[in-house]
This record gives C-alpha cells, sequence and structure tokens, in this order.
C-alpha cells in the first residue's frame, strides 16, 4: 500500500518530462475530456447505465453545479512550501482525503474490473467501498486490495438470512465498515436505462455477491419448485438467447452445466425478487448493531433530522450522498446538504461525501464545509475504461496531486486548517 500521496509539483514535472520524450498522458487530466473520451470506447448500453441519472438528470447536475457556486478565497504569502494531504478517519491516515464509491457491474467496462480496481486502490493506499452489485466476489476483491482499507457497501435484502451471510463474510474478508444504502430500496426512474430497455441485472451482470453466496445459493434450490410451478412465457429470438448467453457465461459453473439446469436464469429471477427491500426503516438500521462488528456507515443521508436519527441509531459515520442523482430528480446537490448535515453531528461522528467530486478544487470546497473525506465514482469507471488499472492509478495520481496544488496555492499546508472561511463569505453564509 502506498504511504504517501502524490505531490503536486512533483506530478506536474513528471507529466512535462514524459512529454519531452513524446509521452502524454494515458487519460485526459479535465473530469469533462475524461468522461468524453470514455463514451468513445464504451458500449452505448454501459456509457447509458453509468453517466445517467434518474428523470431529467437535473440531480446530477445540480450536484456539479453546486461546486461551481462556491468559489475558493485564496490567501497570499503563507509558507507553503511543505504540505500534508493526509487524513485521520477511525483511527487510521489516508493518505489523501480521497475514498473510492461502490459503482456496480464493472465488468462492463473493463473485464476483471473489479480487481484492477482493487489494485489500483491498493497501490493508492485509498480506503476502497467494494460494491453490492460487483461483478467479483467481494473475497476475491479484498485479496486484490492488499492492505488498502476496504468497506463492504449492502444493499439491505428481503432476506435478512442473506443479509447476515454477506455482512460475516465481509467481516471474514477484512472489511472494516459496511456502508448501508438508503436511497435505492427502489430503482430510481433512470430514462436512459429505460429507453434502452437495458438492465445488466437480467442478464446475469454485478450479481457476483449473490452467486457466490451459499445462502442465496440455498434459497435457489429451495425455490426451484416455486418457479416450475410459476412458467414464465419466453419469446425466443437472436436478443433473448444472447442475454441467456450472459446469464450462463457469468453464473459459477460450466456453460453447459448452467444451460441444463437452468439454474443462471433462476437465480437471476431470485436476484430480482429479493435484492432490495422497501420496508427498510430505522428499527433496521438500530438492529443492525447486533448483526455485526464492522463499523456502520450509513450512505444516501440528506436531512439534518435524519443525521440526528442516524447519531440515535448509534452508526460510526454518515455519507451524504444522493447516489450521483440516480435516484430523486429534482433533489438537493450534496454539497448544498452538507452544511446543515455537519452543523446537526456537531463534531460526533465523521460526515463523508460523495456525488459530484471531479477535481482537487471540488474536494476542497467539501472539506471546507466539513467533510472528511470525499468520494470518487464515475470518474474512476471512466479511466478504466480508457487505461485499465494503469488509467485509474492515474485518475488518482491527478486528484490527489491536484488537490495539493490548490491547497497550496489557497494558501493552506494542511487539510486541518481548511474551514468555511476558506470560502467565499457571501455564498458560505447563503448556504
Amino acid at each position: 500500500m502506498k504511504k504517501s500521496a502524490s505531490s503536486g509539483p512533483d506530478r506536474l514535472k513528471s507529466i512535462y518530462l514524459a512529454g519531452v520524450a513524446g509521452r502524454r498522458p494515458l487519460i485526459p487530466t479535465n473530469g469533462r475530456d475524461l468522461e468524453r473520451a470514455a463514451q468513445q470506447v464504451m458500449a452505448p448500453e454501459a456509457y447509458a447505465y453509468v453517466a445517467g441519472a434518474a428523470g431529467r438528470e437535473s440531480t446530477s447536475r445540480e450536484n456539479l453545479n453546486a461546486f461551481e457556486r462556491y468559489r475558493i478565497l485564496p490567501r497570499m504569502l503563507k509558507d507553503v512550501s511543505s504540505r500534508d494531504i493526509s487524513v485521520n478517519l477511525f483511527g487510521r491516515r489516508w493518505p489523501s482525503p480521497y475514498f473510492i464509491c461502490p459503482v456496480g457491474v464493472l465488468d462492463w467496462v473493463r473485464r476483471d474490473a473489479d480487481l484492477l480496481l482493487a489494485r489500483a486502490a491498493d497501490e493508492m493506499g485509498w480506503p476502497l467501498l467494494i460494491s453490492n452489485q460487483a461483478s467479483a466476489p467481494m473475497e476475491s476483491v479484498c485479496a486484490a486490495a492488499g492492505e488498502t482499507p476496504r468497506w463492504f457497501q449492502l444493499y439491505w435484502s428481503t432476506s435478512d438470512e442473506l443479509v447476515q451471510s454477506f455482512l460475516q463474510r465481509a467481516e471474514r474478508s477484512g472489511c472494516e465498515a459496511v456502508v448501508v444504502t438508503l436511497d435505492t430500496t427502489m430503482l430510481g426512474w433512470r430514462c436512459r436505462d429505460l429507453d434502452l430497455a437495458w438492465l445488466p441485472f437480467l442478464r446475469g451482470m454485478g450479481i457476483a455477491q449473490y452467486s457466490s453466496d451459499p445462502v442465496f445459493m440455498r434459497l435457489l434450490r429451495e425455490r426451484a419448485h416455486e418457479d416450475d410451478a410459476e412458467p414464465v412465457k419466453k419469446t425466443i429470438n437472436w436478443n433473448s438467447i444472447g442475454v441467456l448467453a450472459r446469464q450462463l457465461k457469468r453464473h459459477p459453473g460450466s456453460f453447459l452445466t448452467n444451460l441444463r439446469n437452468g439454474e443462471a436464469t433462476r437465480a437471476v429471477q431470485l436476484f430480482t425478487r429479493i435484492y432490495s427491500r422497501p420496508s427498510l426503516n430505522w428499527d433496521d438500521i438500530t438492529r443492525l448493531r447486533d448483526m455485526t462488528k464492522m463499523r456502520i456507515v450509513l450512505k444516501g443521508i440528506q436531512h439534518p433530522q435524519d443525521a440526528k436519527r442516524a447519531l440515535d441509531a448509534g452508526v460510526d459515520a454518515i455519507l451524504v450522498s444522493n447516489h450521483g442523482g440516480r435516484q430523486v430528480d429534482g433533489a438537493i446537490a450534496t454539497l448544498d446538504a452538507l452544511p446543515a448535515v455537519v452543523k446537526a453531528v456537531a463534531g460526533r461522528v465523521p460526515v463523508l461525501l460523495d456525488s459530484g467530486i471531479r477535481s482537487g478544487a471540488d474536494a476542497l470546497k467539501a472539506l471546507s464545509l466539513g467533510a472528511s473525506a470525499v468520494g470518487i465514482g464515475r470518474p474512476y469507471v471512466y479511466a478504466l475504461a480508457l487505461g485499465g488499472m494503469a488509467g485509474a492509478q492515474e485518475l488518482f495520481q491527478n486528484l490527489e496531486a491536484e488537490f495539493d496544488l490548490t491547497l497550496g496555492l489557497s494558501g493552506y499546508t494542511s487539510v486541518a486548517e481548511l474551514g468555511p472561511e476558506c470560502l467565499a463569505p457571501d455564498l458560505v453564509s447563503e448556504a
């Protein structure tokens, strides 16, 4: 695991010196250009799934616009020759204030992408949030992650027995926290996916945590007769044959065995019935403490009253998130929600933030408004699409270097020095 963050000046020097030898960066250094370049190499369905958001996508746009509204107020003539961008969280010193958000179905972007991402995280020392909808079992991802801190994202299933199994597996794999995603008890109205009539999970993609789980597989066998009793009318054409082939390829076991026993298709059907629980409530969060020894992080908090309820439930951290705008169209931007949540928490637990971070400047603004650390999501997917593990690692280096430069050029030498006074006061007061 990498012990120190990328220095901004050193990163600039390495890029410019490589240019003398005719080598340019593997991936674009600007977030907008990175997305445009990735779109050119990604399958249309894959790009729509990653880039898309709910409804008119106004929440996704607002996440980005909020960072534009807040402006940094630099200070001059301060000695910034030595800088420290590390942060302390849960008794660990992270080399930088970034962590890696969970994104499902990464094998759609590149083969073994979950493992490549985990190795990049280990090289950089970035904490990794393992997706509930990963394309590789959590045990494989944790093994690839080496020494870097890892947490497990949980979509709370309708089967508590399956939830308990996921928690036990995460603990055995060395995960230090469970990140309960609160805002996806039902799928949002995602127009890009709907217009393509394309949901990856129906093709057996992104359900590796389930097909590798002993409880899920037992439920699959127990409910086989239930499925047989409810015949489903199937349309046979080249498209449905292709869907079946994807299911067979991704399900454990040989292609021919899966074809004979029909288990791959039934696994997809069972997943769609039990993957999320719309009845999830605060009582469930309270009893989660008795279900796991891991720290509990609630992902999806946006309202200060919910933050206070989370404290009453005894959680260890709050992640301010709107799922990258993928769930509720017209919702508040995470950066706009952050100050009220930070005020409600009053320093009792760390407050993290994701949704909208695209640069080192974005990270500085969020940290100035009280975030303890910030998460990266879509950008690393684009980097994986363009350059695999090397692309992801280069993105992480760039984000660290840009934050380091922005910190120093704004007149500060450590994350601990950041606060609301680092931003234009009229904008902060309006928030």
